[in-house]
Formats: C-alpha cells, structure tokens, sequence
C-alpha cells in the first residue's frame, strides 16, 4: 500500500514578516437577464404603451376556435385577462358572453382598454391581489412570457376556483425568409446590444418550443393543477408593406428604439417586402398551454 513521504527534517522558525495586506472581494455583479427570461425585462414588458392606438389596431386577434374551446372548457363565464394590454383579447372573451376583468402594468394600455369596455386594474400579475376572487379561467395572450413562469402559475392557483383553467397563448408568426434576413440583419445592426435574440425569426415556431416547455414546468411546480396541454392554430394572413410596418413597432424589441434607428429598420423591412411584389404571407401558429385547476386554494 501507499505511504507517506518522510517528514522534513526540523528548521528553527523563521522571523515573522509583515502581515500580508488584507484581500479584497468586490461582490460579483449583478447577473443581466438573459434572453430566454423575459420575465426579468421589465423596461420592455412596460414599454408598449408607447402608442396603445397602433398596437390595438396592428396586432391581430386570436383564433376564434381557440376562444371558443377556452370558454367551453371552463366552469364559468368569469374570466380574468393577465397583461391584457389594449384588450384585444379581452373583448374577444366578452363577445363569446364572457364577464372579463384585466390585469394590465402599464396604465396607458390600460385606459385604453377601459376606453373600449375592458375594465381594468393595473399592475404586475404577481403583485396584483385577488382579494378573495374567483376566476373560472386565468387567459394570458402574447404575455404569460412577461411574468416569472413558476410565481404566475402559483398566483393563478389561488385565483381559480377548483375546475378553472389557466391558459397562456401566443401568436407566433414566420415571415418569409427574405423578410426574417431582412429584419435580423437591420436589428442587429441598429441594436447590437439588445438581449433579444432575433435571429430565432427563421424558425419562430420552434424557438417557441422551450417558452411552452417553461411555462408548463411552471404550472406544474405550482402543484395544484392537472397535467398541462399544448394547443396549435395555424392560419396565414396577407399584409400590404405598409401593414407590416404598421405592426413592426409594436414588437416588444422596438418599442424603445430612437425614431432614427427604428425607421432604418423599416427602411430594410420594407425594402424586402417590395422585393416580394409589396405584399407578404404570414404564417401564424397561435400556440397555447393549457391547465385545470384541481385542488381548492
């Protein structure tokens, strides 16, 4: 087996010097949110009241079979809208003979929402208090990604009562490939800082895959709903240039871009559309996760 080296032989001590000067830690800095955590960019999540009266009229509505397996599949007509922002979904849900209430952060998307029938409380979802509500269904569209996946899910546990649903969707779109190159060539250029990876655009849907993998983990870790499911909506929709640079601004990548850096953005994107013949076909997937609740509160 293995022994120990022989100990040195024994030396008088030596003089002690001087002490050795003391060491100095600077506590690490604080960890920038990374791009798979939209949840940590609030600047960005509260940033698209910029102009509300665009994206009301820019951003496209929902599926009219997803709204109508929502409410089919929910035990009331008491819904609560999460980031509602102007209430486009939200009005959907009225018009389907849903009582809608919506959680908004940034006011001016919320007085515009009030302004078209939405009634509205602003702030975070995760602070926002039910006060002892109920909900039959917790609805999130184009904005459960803004909120920490495993927080909101707990939180819409307690705002459900047994057998109310909780479902986060998205509208997820693929451009043409001369128009995502277009567009991620321009981003990048005019905002080479931004934690938003856009190059995902060629293949929209399957960068999507791991937000729906997050959001799921996180419903499951609030223990108290049954195992989530995964809806798809395909359809397509044509838009002019001008229609697509009417939406383009309202992608939460653009809000905060200097007017300048923006419209050579839109200079690139419309150049490309105009290559097409000036008009595009979009993909869209409208993707959604969907949960009961299964124990009381």
């Amino acid at each position: 087996m293995p022994t120990l080296p022989p100990e040195p032989a024994s030396r008088p001590p030596a003089e002690p010097g001087p002490p050795a000067p003391p060491t100095l830690t600077r506590p690490a800095p604080p960890r920038p949110p990374a791009a798979e955590e939209p949840h940590r960019h609030r600047g960005m999540a509260e940033s698209f009241g910029v102009d509300p009266a665009r994206y009301d009229r820019a951003r496209p509505g929902y599926p009219e079979a997803l709204v109508r397996r929502i409410v089919a599949g929910s035990p009331g007509p008491d819904f609560l809208d999460v980031g509602c922002g102007t209430g486009t979904a939200a009005r959907q849900f009225q018009a389907a003979g849903c009582t809608v209430l919506g959680v908004e952060p940034d006011p001016r998307m919320a007085d515009f929402a009030r302004r078209t029938g939405v009634p509205v409380e602003v702030g975070t979802f995760e602070d926002w208090n039910p006060a002892g509500r109920r909900f039959a269904a917790v609805v999130a569209g184009t904005a459960w990604h803004w909120i920490d996946p495993v927080a909101g899910a707990a939180k819409a546990a307690r705002a459900l009562r047994p057998g109310g649903r909780l479902t986060p969707f998205w509208h997820v779109f693929q451009p043409p490939a001369e128009v995502a190159d277009a567009f991620i060539e321009a981003f990048q250029r005019v905002a080479p800082d931004s934690p938003l990876n856009v190059a995902t655009m060629r293949s929209a849907v399957d960068a999507y895959q791991a937000l729906l993998t997050r959001v799921a983990d996180g419903i499951r870790a609030a223990g108290a709903f049954a195992e989530p499911e995964r809806w798809r909506y395909d359809w397509t929709r044509a838009y002019t240039r001008d229609e697509w640079l009417d939406l383009l601004p309202t992608q939460g990548g653009l809000t905060r871009l200097p007017a300048d850096r923006l419209g050579e953005l839109l200079d690139a994107v419309g150049a490309a559309v105009d290559a097409l013949g000036g008009t595009v076909l979009m993909s869209y997937a409208t993707m959604a996760v969907s949960a009961v609740r299964t124990d009381a509160p």
